[in-house]
């Protein structure tokens, strides 16, 4: 948000102290008269003209401000050619607490920027430059902006001074201030809030203001109180006749059947005379009225010496609109007209209160006496009528269910894994069931046996550090609510593999799911010699209950054993920390907690927890590893080991040409190493890039982000809309964009892009083109260029993960294949590719955008995004274009250029300008 301050310069024909040279003129341009301050000696040697603005008094919190410049500058080919003349001038700024008035002292001032002009006003016409250039750090009560000319015929038509911030906005019933943006170096400034007039909110409502002056991710949610409803940004009070009854974002409701809203505002409705509601019922639900007597009661005789009748009756007729009708019986024996109850030696099958059922059996009844049976129906409400209501409880099974089969699904030299089956299966929403697992080897020479016992809570488990070709015995048994065995068990015995073998298991899985390769992928992917291995992706997707995939592919972990530190990020779903994870038993661990924000509805919720479900599939030392999640308190969680260098593409960028090629090798096998055993798990991750791949302290990559829902929308820029947020055309395999055919060949393209991005140290793939831009690029056959230093045999790599052909196209394990050779064989990384640094560093070369020459040294640094050594240059006498082509790589690290990978973007870049047309005409990008 753009914010023109009121005690900035309004907009804004200068008042300005001027000095030297420049003067007031007015000018007719397009028929509209404009005033300006124009300077235009270029006769005259050693030119040193200055304007300066007035005081400009700053707002306490906007450290950062922007200057929008309009200016004419002349063509210096429209003078005669001996005439010394200039086509730029210079921006400086100067901080102070008081307005000094009309002093004015040059030391004190600093220059911003030079001004170079994008249309240059020749005899034909009047050409009006708009630039904007941004003054950073200040500190003080107030400035002074000043403008410098050496030698230019230059008109400043206006200044405009303003800010950027985060209007004063209402984000979920939240209200949060005007909020002034940060510098770039303070990307996300959290702002607290307030929740509107009778909103609430479980805790303290904030968002973040971005340097360009936008809202994004806001934490904590506000919701109207009961009785209030949302109306826009304000909370209303419920109209008479409705209510609300709890604090949430929904609308007032109609009073229930048989209450009365009498007032507004009510979080309830009582109940009319004569009608009740149960203490279990909602306080949302209806009331209801006292059920009738049953009818028809009929005592049939059976069995007379025995003692026994039957009694039954039909439902009363009106239940009071209640379905949880129940019945009791009272026996009365009755002599000489006197009536007592039977007593306990009468039975009753099968009971004689809480009675479902409209009959009952009666025995141990004496042959001599006369009995009155009373059956009266019960109803919730009942209470409120002085009746006496038995009601009996069966209070639910604590017998765990019965283990029926185990399964080894995966061995390897020193490890099993274990599943196991359990009947009856458990109920949607029921508690976890927890296993005791005991194992033990086989060996009946020993005088004294080692048991191992796990608790787990899935019904599947990896043990590891087993010793190799040995046998164990596992003994499996699920638990009681307390703790304690029960149920059957059942044991097994498995052997670890002998050193010498290895082993591939193969399962069938007749159902595919949306991250299956389907159709003709089977025949690229399939091959006799290659089996796969035994564990297959299941898409959670496919579960009637997602919270029952998060359960069964996650472990739960008790909230009290992680401990948050620090915010690292904001996700879309909530805020992302470092913390520690402190299991009892287990070593203290860094671990990354993505957290959910309050107000989520159930459907955010699943498709937060359902990269968990995803995750918690995968066991690789190159994908991140899932430790478990937080779902059965309030505040959703999901727990994965720390990444201490964070996202590649932006590490790369930090260390750019600090890594040799050998290194970078040795990162893309991992990545590719990742991406293999997701292909034989059959997943396809659709989104890999740079910036979902994750980095350790050891330099070692692991991929990440798992999301699922990815929709391909009709918009211009032909993005994929995702849980994550959008998938950029530039990393998208050309088949997936046309046919949404999304298969691990396509997770190879990415592959190549990301094998681009390493060796790019972390560059933009096709820098600024558009996405659209890009598509039609690709299908005309272009492919990125090799980077600086890449060596050719991976760059052959990317193009062949390149090819238009699917089928064509590499496996995952015949990259890892191809990498592991050349990192075995260094020398083969010497042979360095064709660069072409026209295209590959994606430079404008000898002209700006416009075609017209570099006019100073900063506008070069600044289009190769190299600005920071501007005064490097300036101060080793480098002022000027000529100068900067005859330098020399021992040049540019004599003026202070240090690191490798700014060395050689310099030294590309002139290599560049060196090899344009005697024209100077520009490359167009």
């Amino acid at each position: 948000m753009l914010s023109l301050s009121d005690i900035f310069v309004a907009a804004f024909i200068l008042i300005c102290v001027v000095l030297f040279q420049w003067e007031v003129v007015q000018k007719t341009l397009n028929g509209s008269q404009f005033y300006a301050y124009s300077v235009c000696n270029v006769g005259e040697p050693e030119q040193d003209n200055w304007l300066r603005t007035t005081f400009i008094q700053r707002r306490p919190s906007a450290s950062r401000i922007f200057v929008e410049l309009q200016f004419i500058v002349r063509d210096c080919n429209s003078f005669d050619a001996s005439v010394p003349c200039k086509e730029t001038f210079n921006l400086f700024t100067s901080e102070s607490d008081a307005d000094v008035g009309t002093t004015f002292r040059k030391g004190q001032f600093k220059k911003v920027v030079t001004i170079a002009p994008d249309e240059i006003t020749s005899k034909n016409g009047m050409r009006i430059n708009t630039e904007t250039k941004v003054v950073d750090n200040l500190s003080r009560k107030g400035f002074y902006l000043a403008f410098q000319d050496i030698g230019a015929c230059v008109a400043l038509l206006s200044v405009k001074v303003y800010y950027k911030a985060c209007t004063a906005t209402v984000e979920s019933l939240a209200r949060f201030p005007e909020t002034v943006a940060g510098s770039e170096n303070q990307a996300l400034r959290e702002v607290k809030g307030e929740c509107v007039e009778n909103a609430q909110s479980e805790e303290v409502p904030r968002i973040y203001c971005t340097a360009d002056g936008e809202w994004v991710v806001q934490v904590g949610h506000c919701q109207c109180k009961p009785g209030y409803e949302k109306v826009g940004d304000t909370c209303q009070e419920c109209q008479p006749g409705f209510f609300k009854a709890a604090s949430s974002d929904g609308k007032c409701e109609p009073c229930p059947a048989n209450t009365q809203g009498l007032e507004a505002g009510a979080a309830f409705c009582p109940c009319m005379d004569g009608f009740y509601q149960a203490p279990t019922d909602p306080i949302t639900g209806p009331c209801s009225g006292l059920p009738t007597a049953p009818r028809d009661l009929v005592a049939t005789t059976t069995q007379l010496s025995a003692g026994k009748l039957l009694l039954s009756w039909s439902p009363p007729d009106d239940t009071g609109g209640r379905s949880d009708i129940t019945y009791s019986v009272e026996c009365q024996s009755c002599e000489g007209g006197a009536c007592r109850p039977c007593g306990e030696k009468i039975r009753y099958e099968p009971a004689s209160a809480g009675l479902t059922l409209t009959r009952v059996t009666v025995s141990e009844l004496d042959a001599h006496l006369n009995y009155t049976f009373i059956v009266e129906a019960h109803s919730g409400v009942s209470m409120f009528a002085g009746q006496a209501s038995a009601r009996a409880h069966k209070p639910p099974s604590t017998n765990p269910p019965k283990i029926t089969s185990m399964t080894v699904i995966e061995k390897s030299v020193t490890s099993l894994s274990l599943s196991w089956d359990v009947s009856p299966r458990p109920r949607l929403h029921a508690p976890p069931i927890r296993y005791e697992l005991t194992y033990r080897k086989k060996d009946d020479n020993l005088d004294v046996t080692t048991y191992t016992v796990l608790i787990l809570e899935k019904s599947s488990v990896q043990i590891s550090e087993l010793a190799p070709g040995t046998a164990y015995l596992f003994r499996v048994q699920a638990l009681s609510s307390d703790g304690s065995p029960g149920g059957s068990s059942i044991e097994e015995q498995y052997e670890t593999l002998h050193e010498s073998t290895s082993a591939y298991f193969c399962h069938i899985h007749l159902k595919r799911n949306s991250h299956s390769r389907q159709g003709a992928e089977d025949n690229y992917f399939s091959s006799p010699e290659q089996l796969k291995p035994l564990k297959t992706y299941v898409d959670p997707h496919t579960y009637e209950d997602p919270n029952v995939a998060v359960l069964k592919f996650a472990t739960e972990i008790h909230p009290s054993h992680i401990t948050k530190q620090k915010v690292i990020g904001a996700g879309e779903f909530g805020e992302v920390y470092r913390g520690i994870l402190k299991v009892p038993g287990r070593k203290d661990v860094a671990v990354a907690i993505k957290t959910l924000k309050p107000g989520y509805t159930e459907k955010q919720r699943q498709d937060f927890l359902s990269e968990a479900s995803i995750m918690g599939q995968f066991t690789h030392q190159n994908i991140i590893r899932l430790e478990g999640v937080v779902t059965k308190f309030k505040h959703a969680m999901i727990v994965t080991e720390y990444m201490e260098n964070g996202a590649l593409d932006r590490y790369l960028k930090d260390h750019d040409g600090e890594f040799s090629s050998f290194q970078l090798v040795g990162m893309l096998r991992g990545i590719a190493a990742g991406m293999k055993y997701l292909s034989d798990m059959s997943y396809v991750h659709r989104d890999l890039a740079a910036r979902n791949i994750l980095v350790n302290n050891n330099l070692e990559c692991k991929v990440s982000d798992f999301g699922l829902s990815r929709v391909l929308e009709d918009d211009p820029e032909g993005t994929y809309t995702t849980s994550g947020g959008k998938i950029p055309i530039r990393w998208t395999a050309p088949e997936a964009i046309a046919y949404r055919k999304f298969t691990s060949a396509s997770d190879v393209w990415s592959f190549g892009i990301v094998m681009w991005e390493v060796m790019a140290f972390g560059e933009r793939p096709y820098w600024d083109m558009s996405n659209h831009e890009v598509m039609k690029a690709i299908n005309e056959a272009f492919r990125l260029p090799a980077p600086m230093d890449c060596p050719s045999a991976v760059y052959q790599l990317m193009l062949q993960c390149w090819l238009q052909d699917r089928s064509k196209r590499p496996r995952f394990g015949d990259i890892v294949s191809l990498l592991d050779k050349l990192l075995r064989s260094p020398d083969s990384l010497k042979t360095i590719a064709d660069f072409d640094p026209r295209v590959s560093i994606r430079l404008p070369s000898t002209s700006g955008s416009d075609g017209s020459p570099f006019r100073s040294v900063s506008e070069w640094l600044e289009s190769i995004k190299m600005s920071q050594y501007s005064e490097n240059f300036t101060c080793a006498g480098i002022i000027n274009m000529d100068q900067v082509l005859q330098m020399k790589n021992e040049d540019i690290k004599n003026i202070g250029v240090r690191l490798p990978g700014h060395l050689k973007r310099i030294a590309y870049s002139i290599l560049g300008l060196k090899d344009q047309t005697s024209t100077l005409s520009v490359f167009a990008v």
